[in-house]
């Protein structure tokens, strides 16, 4: 897998991946790392598969029915990974039961294999690495190299060939000399895509139009054993809830089973996800993040005001002045940033002005606005001025009679912007007017 990260934005290219262990390498995992975008490949996007164990207890009992009948077994495999792994299986295999039909893999392939696997061995399972202190387990005993004229050899025979959907190469070649006998066998490890020949004879096509319009009766025997490389369904899944991305991009699959897989993600992790095909530019519009330092002291002073701190995914409010500063980002307060941009303070208030009615005199309205506003803002605090004022914190408020009417009164609230929040909610307080029995 693969992560490209520009700024505070994010890429994961996924690959070919699995996963279930294997029998040489470990499951695929990625951390939380929370991409902008994930881009998975999806070729079994509907396949949920069976226990792992099963199917090599089944692919192990096909294998050993075919060869006791005296039947040859074609494996169409890749060159590296599901190759690997079935060696492995028949290696240990024929060694507990004592088999003595050869195993045949394409002739240089088994080099390259070991070649990587010593290369790579920190990549393998646990077992494989301990292992490879005595032994390596990719030199096969029971496993030789392959030569074209073994396929006419009587007797029963296993051979792995490449390619693994039979669409040419060594495994076409050995399919045609093989595919009149109905003792013979071919295993299909893994997909094949539509068109190839492996995909024809799994979907039960048993007459085969070759090339020069030649036609190739199939009596062999046809199974198909998922030991793919792909992660089914589950899989898939399984690694969103790893990654956590914000927006899905799925890839390397059929159409229709890709739209359904998208309408899963988007119902289980309410993200958006997306599908384009070959050659297709998909758009997908991210939020980038920009980290802010924060002042120690700014964020002590707001826990003393708020309590302790929130839920990190509620939004709070907090005061302060955002200082940038050589590509980087500060919260602090106010004072802080005076003494360090060497500034003045300027003091901003806000101005309201509300209309009452109340046929009271000013002072008498007046008070009546102490008395209510003190039964409201139980913690506050609240002074009746003998200049003819209230006092709530630093919001002061005026009472003045209207011009127009003799019942009405205009309140005049002012404020500064630390308390802008009280502020807006004692005018709208104030606009309801005052309740009736108020001394």
């Amino acid at each position: 897998m693969v992560q490209i990260k520009v700024g505070s934005e994010s890429v994961v290219y996924t690959g070919d991946y699995n996963m279930t262990p294997d029998r040489h390498l470990g499951a695929a995992w990625i951390d939380k790392c929370r991409p902008d975008i994930l881009i998975s490949e999806s070729t079994y996007a509907t396949t949920i598969r069976d226990s792992k164990r099963c199917r090599e207890r089944d692919f192990l009992k096909k294998v050993h029915e075919s060869i006791e009948r005296g039947g040859k077994v074609l494996i169409p495999v890749f060159a590296l990974g599901r190759a690997q792994e079935l060696c492995i299986l028949l290696e240990t295999f024929w060694e507990r039961m004592n088999l003595k039909a050869p195993i045949y893999f394409s002739t240089g392939l088994t080099e390259k294999a070991n070649h990587y696997y010593k290369l790579f061995i920190t990549w393998t399972n646990q077992k494989i690495r301990k292992t490879f202190v005595q032994r390596n387990m990719f030199e096969f005993k029971h496993i030789k190299a392959f030569d074209r004229s073994y396929a006419d050899n009587p007797g029963p025979m296993v051979v792995f060939a490449t390619p693994g959907m039979l669409h040419a190469g060594q495994s076409l070649q050995i399919f045609k000399k093989w595919a009149g006998n109905e003792k013979n066998m071919v295993i299909m490890p893994g997909y094949c895509v539509q068109g190839t020949i492996g995909h024809k004879i799994l979907n039960g096509q048993r007459k085969l139009e070759m090339e020069g319009r030649a036609t190739l009766d199939v009596k062999l025997q046809v199974e198909y054993m998922s030991f793919s490389a792909h992660a089914d369904a589950k899989g898939i899944m399984q690694l969103i809830r790893m990654a956590e991305p914000r927006n899905m991009l799925l890839v390397h699959g059929e159409a229709a089973k890709m739209e359904f897989l998208k309408g899963k993600i988007e119902q289980e992790f309410s993200i958006d996800c997306y599908m384009p095909a070959n050659g297709e530019t998909a758009m997908v519009t991210t939020n980038p993040s920009v980290p802010v330092d924060m002042s120690l002291n700014l964020l002590k002073r707001e826990m003393a005001l708020g309590g302790p701190l929130p839920d990190p995914k509620k939004p709070r409010t907090m005061h302060g002045t955002l200082i940038m500063k050589e590509n980087s980002l500060k919260l602090v307060s106010s004072e802080q940033a005076l003494k360090e941009l060497g500034l003045n303070e300027h003091q901003l208030r806000f101005t309201c002005r509300v209309q009452l009615q109340d046929p009271h005199s000013d002072p008498d309205t007046l008070h009546r606005v102490y008395t209510h506003l003190k039964s409201v803002l139980k913690g506050y605090t609240i002074q009746h001025l003998p200049d003819g004022t209230v006092m709530v914190e630093s919001i002061v408020i005026k009472v003045s009679s209207s011009a127009e009417d003799v019942n009405a009164k205009v309140l005049l609230l002012s404020w500064s912007y630390q308390d802008e929040d009280l502020g807006s909610f004692l005018s709208s307080l104030l606009k309801k007017g005052l309740p009736p029995g108020l001394c």
